[in-house]
């Protein structure tokens, strides 16, 4: 069953927080894993990997570099969960 935005978004910034000790209420749509979250590529790896356990997608590693927000990643699970 698809998730709504803001349960996906509450999923991912549960993980995000597990994985770098950011503020799960720090992370919204509109912020920037790389500029607003100040997430590195290896920290964002496992956030993916946690993120496809969680929801139960693929996120393929060419389509993680356009996963640049909070935002693009919520809508990329929801598509992914059709």
């Amino acid at each position: 069953m698809a998730q709504s935005d803001q349960e996906i978004l509450e999923g991912l910034a549960e993980i995000v927080n597990e994985e770098t000790g950011v503020d799960a209420a720090d992370v919204q749509l509109d912020k920037s894993f790389t500029e607003d979250l100040d997430i590195d590529s290896l920290s964002m790896m496992t956030i993916v990997v946690n993120a496809e356990e969680k929801f139960g997608v693929r996120i393929p590693d060419d389509d993680v570099k356009n996963l640049s927000t909070v935002g693009d990643a919520v809508k990329y699970i929801k598509d992914a969960q059709g």
